[in-house]
């Protein structure tokens, strides 16, 4: 099962696809949103499935970010020991989190609109989490997988300039610009999906540059939804990324993105996901 948003921006139909057909969602919810999804979604979809009308030009439209604007995004930064590394950093014995405006999200293949003044554009390929269930301050007797409603793909841009030159010792400058994160195609039920075992890539026109396993994370899925709860509320619909790992141009690899190149990022059983960066001008 996978939950889909497609059509217009702003205007996207909720839908789920079982099996390859399609099935429009608006006669049970007017959106995939915290609403719908801190309400048992997939046995919602079960109990109505018979009833749900096929959307049959499915193929036709455009696909939008999986989760209806999210109240919050939170981020953990420097997730893979190899990538805080490959930034000059000794990996985190602490968790660090920052955040991004709802308004960087994008649909999985929008084309990415690079402003002037963007002289290092990088890439990142990151598991999201999306949240089902109101955490906080969860204590040692609670799980906090109960909380995740499922996953999708995410990339988390960044402008590294913005980041870290002129950031002022904060991360958020250079993550929050417009369309700066990429999510979807699917949200997928928690219940399909093993967050620890899953293959992370991304290419640049075509040449690899990440290759992973979330089995690689410092922190996994569990500790960052307990961690974070100590600190803040997390609401359905709120998005959880997870950290991204070595790969990107940040490393001095590789050259930072520009207006003509092409993004690839996946994550097995999660889809793809397909970005051209084009030049405001």
């Amino acid at each position: 099962m996978q939950f889909r948003r497609l059509g217009p921006l702003g205007a996207e139909i909720p839908v789920v696809a079982i099996d390859g057909t399609v099935y429009d969602l608006r006669p049970l919810t007017a959106d995939i949103d915290g609403a719908f999804l801190e309400n048992d979604p997939v046995g919602t979809v079960q109990r109505a499935l018979a009833e749900l009308p096929v959307l049959d030009d499915a193929d036709s439209l455009r696909v939008g970010a999986p989760v209806a604007r999210p109240g919050a995004i939170y981020c953990i930064g420097m997730n893979y020991a190899a990538h805080a590394l490959e930034g000059g950093s000794l990996p985190p014995e602490r968790i660090v989190m920052f955040m991004k405006p709802p308004h960087t999200v994008a649909g999985p293949d929008d084309d990415f609109v690079a402003p002037s003044g963007m002289p290092k554009l990088d890439w990142e390929v990151e598991l999201a989490v999306v949240i089902g269930k109101r955490a906080w301050q969860l204590d040692d007797a609670a799980d906090p997988m109960d909380h995740v409603a499922g996953y999708t793909l995410a990339n988390d841009l960044s402008e590294r300039l913005w980041q870290l030159e002129i950031s002022g010792g904060q991360w958020s400058k250079g993550k929050s610009g417009p369309g700066f994160l990429p999510l979807g195609p699917d949200l997928v039920p928690a219940a399909e999906i093993d967050p620890g075992n899953l293959r992370l890539q991304s290419r640049v026109n075509g040449e690899h540059r990440q290759d992973s396993r979330t089995s690689d994370l410092i922190f996994d899925v569990a500790t960052i939804i307990r961690d974070l709860s100590q600190f803040t509320v997390l609401e359905p619909g709120d998005v959880v990324l997870t950290g991204t790992p070595e790969g990107v141009a940040l490393s001095g690899r590789f050259p930072y993105l520009a207006p003509g190149d092409v993004m690839e990022l996946e994550i097995e059983n999660l889809g793809l996901q397909r970005q051209r960066v084009l030049s405001a001008e």
